[in-house]
């Protein structure tokens, strides 16, 4: 399974060792969204920046739909088909996104690419960012509706 992180909070006044989580995990600016595996490290590193991102699981549509229209080459390149053809083992980006949802392939061991996406502000905005998602607010895990987010800011 693989989670999507995405950074709500900025960086003004937070603890050193929160800000050398979300560089390691390359959560450098607010929206900016990462794929991780599940294992006890990430686990571990999502609870030490739980009030500073949101995550959750993501479904195989939105991972394709996010790799397609927000995915990025070095250059600012669009990913096509062609490319994945030629720089990996797949035909086409359907089945690198069925690789990368099973686990089989992180995102960023694909050469040439951009291990984050740049994703707009959601419409109708955050619930809050100083609220954990149980508190009707914005952060931390929040499972499958991790999902309507995405799609509110592609």
């Amino acid at each position: 399974m693989v989670f999507a992180v995405i950074r709500v909070r900025g960086t003004v006044n937070i603890k050193p060792d929160i800000k050398l989580t979300l560089k390691l995990l390359r959560l450098n600016r607010v929206n900016h969204c990462v794929l991780i595996e599940e294992n006890n490290v990430m686990k571990g590193m999502l609870q030490v920046i739980k009030d500073y991102v949101t995550w959750g699981e993501i479904e195989k549509e939105k991972l394709l739909k996010l790799i397609t229209s927000r995915g990025k080459l070095k250059g600012d390149k669009i990913i096509t088909d062609g490319y994945i053809k030629s720089a990996t083992s797949f035909d086409n980006i359907n089945k690198l996104s069925e690789s990368i949802y099973n686990n089989k392939l992180n995102y960023k061991d694909i050469p040439d690419i951009k291990p984050l996406f740049r994703l707009n502000p959601p419409k109708n905005g955050y619930e809050g960012i100083k609220r954990s998602f149980k508190n009707k607010g914005a952060l931390g895990y929040r499972g499958k509706d991790i999902n309507k987010l995405i799609e509110r800011m592609i």
